[in-house]
């Protein structure tokens, strides 16, 4: 028989700092009284908690409201320089580093332009390092402030006990790279900075659901589209992971028996009908011009050809809405999702064109009760998404924790 382990006073208080620090960052300002009834603490505790959080500099006072014949309430909210984050894109095009606050606001960004041999693990770990200390220098913020680091990357992320994150991703050369290891060699900060690395589409998906499109929901598909596809699948609020967190590969469902070759090595993949970087060769075979140093330019070109009447630009993006929305369709077959958000750069760009093309082909393919239970929309976050999401891993921690520093 398992052990139950004792939940100590130390537990306990943490575990009411917490409930507290993430009420008031999700919802607040909110008052003592009104913190009390959202997650069924006496008046007591809740004084005590708030009172030490703020003493720890976590809290600060936002005002007041009435109350019903009695004084003023003062409203808390958690205080936006109580600590700072770095959020870290590894891209398909570029290394974005951004700093924010814990309101996810932005103080500093930097960014690094990555070409087809960029992904050299040494020169992604470079540029990470660098616009660590670029941020950090233009914001004058001392790195002991910082409540850790968050990077998303293309691939598969698993955690090993020894090295932590390990990243699996053919599509950009990387095979069980041990990239938290490595930066943790690299990059100059203090031992006590933690680093925390996930897959981009599942950055991007927590960010939409905290702050964008798909906040409010507890079952959604967050879609990533650039120059490959991912998704983030949440499920009771949470992502899911699936064994050794590969879930959520979306571009790499089968949507063509031996169709085109798929970067992954894979024929017929959706990302090698649907991502930027298979449209932009199927562009290029059809006698399209395409800039090869620059495939969000060269991507922006075959929309405006398509919208200047051009019919094979326009027959291309007509084919890929087509197949976007077959994906989407299994993901509503499988998962039956109250909303189905679509963002990134490629999405951000095709999608006030193409979504209701998706949305057609979607409501085509899948079966019609749970398609007519799913809304299909745009993310709102913009191309900063995956740094936002991002900076939310540590930021997750360090609420879980009730705003300490130490591990849980």
């Amino acid at each position: 028989m398992a052990e139950v382990k004792k939940q100590t006073v130390r537990d306990l208080r943490r575990a009411n700092r917490a409930s507290l620090l993430r009420q008031l960052y999700f919802h607040g300002p909110l008052s003592r009284h009104e913190l009390g009834q959202a997650i069924g603490l006496s008046s007591g505790t809740v004084s005590n908690v708030t009172g030490g959080l703020l003493a720890d500099g976590l809290l600060a006072e936002a005002g007041s409201v009435d109350s019903d014949g009695g004084r003023p309430r003062t409203l808390l909210r958690v205080a936006p320089d109580c600590g700072r984050l770095i959020g870290v894109d590894v891209g398909e095009t570029r290394v974005r580093v951004e700093l924010f606050d814990v309101a996810l606001g932005e103080l500093a960004r930097t960014e690094y332009p990555l070409t087809d041999a960029g992904h050299d693990v040494r020169t992604v770990v470079r540029h990470i390092g660098d616009g660590v200390a670029a941020v950090l220098t233009a914001s004058g913020v001392p790195a002991d402030l910082l409540l850790g680091v968050g990077v998303g990357v293309p691939g598969i992320v698993e955690h090993d006990r020894t090295v932590g994150a390990v990243v699996h991703s053919p599509t950009v050369g990387w095979d069980a790279v041990p990239l938290e290891s490595l930066l943790r060699e690299a990059v100059d900060l203090p031992a006590t900075v933690p680093f925390r690395v996930a897959n981009g589409a599942r950055t991007f998906g927590q960010a939409e659901m905290w702050y964008g499109a798909g906040r409010g929901s507890q079952d959604a598909v967050i879609v990533l589209w650039g120059s490959g596809v991912g998704a983030c699948i949440v499920t009771g609020g949470e992502p899911y992971g699936g064994t050794g967190s590969a879930a959520g590969e979306f571009g790499h469902v089968t949507l063509r028996l031996a169709g085109r070759r798929c970067r992954c090595g894979a024929s017929g993949c959706l990302e090698a009908y649907v991502g930027a970087h298979a449209l932009l060769e199927r562009w290029a075979e059809a006698g399209g011009e395409v800039d090869e140093t620059d495939h969000e330019a060269a991507l922006g070109a075959l929309l405006a050809a398509a919208e200047a009447g051009d019919e094979r630009a326009a027959g291309l993006l007509a084919e890929a809405a087509e197949y976007l929305g077959a994906g989407i369709s299994d993901l509503i077959n499988l998962f039956n999702p109250e909303r189905i958000v679509v963002g990134g750069w490629a999405g951000l760009l095709l999608g006030p064109r193409l979504l209701p093309e998706v949305r057609r082909a979607a409501d085509a393919y899948a079966l019609p009760h749970p398609a007519g239970r799913s809304t299909i929309e745009l993310g709102r976050l913009g191309p900063d998404a995956v740094t936002v999401g991002a900076a939310t891993l540590p930021l997750a921690d360090f609420l879980a924790r009730g705003g300490t520093r130490e591990s849980p």
